[in-house]
């Protein structure tokens, strides 16, 4: 019966966090200023050189930059390096990914390791194309 607090506790904890992650993965309209609106897609990754999660998503990172270059921009932000920039995008944990349309609005986010696949499905999900080749 004593552990009956801590048990009800650790249960609103985790509800909490749990609609904390529900309200993270919609879109807003809130960015910051150097989101503004391009002609591109812009996918944008927070985290850390040094972060485990963080370090497998960079060779992803690089090969998105690469086969889809001038059809969308690829963009790795350091928060350890550049802690306002954490703060500036909303960032609760890293990695964080952003997905911006070429309007500069956000049209999803997610938390944690994502994969390429999974990332251009998130983006076809969008309702973006990269199949056609940048002129």
């Amino acid at each position: 019966m004593k552990k009956l607090p801590f048990i009800v506790t650790v249960i609103l904890a985790f509800s909490g966090l749990a609609g904390a992650q529900e309200k993270s993965s919609s879109p807003t309209s809130r960015a910051p200023d150097s989101a503004k609106a391009t002609t591109l897609p812009r996918l944008v990754d927070l985290g850390a050189s040094k972060c485990i999660p963080c370090k497998m998503m960079a060779p992803i990172l690089e090969g998105l930059k690469t086969e889809y270059e001038g059809r969308m921009d690829v963009e790795f932000i350091d928060v350890w390096k550049t802690p306002e920039a954490g703060r500036e995008y909303g960032v609760r944990m890293i990695p964080t990914q952003i997905f911006y349309g070429a309007d500069g609005k956000e049209a999803f986010r997610h938390e944690g390791f994502f994969g390429k696949e999974d990332i251009l499905a998130k983006w076809k999900e969008l309702g973006v194309d990269f199949s056609a080749k940048a002129p």
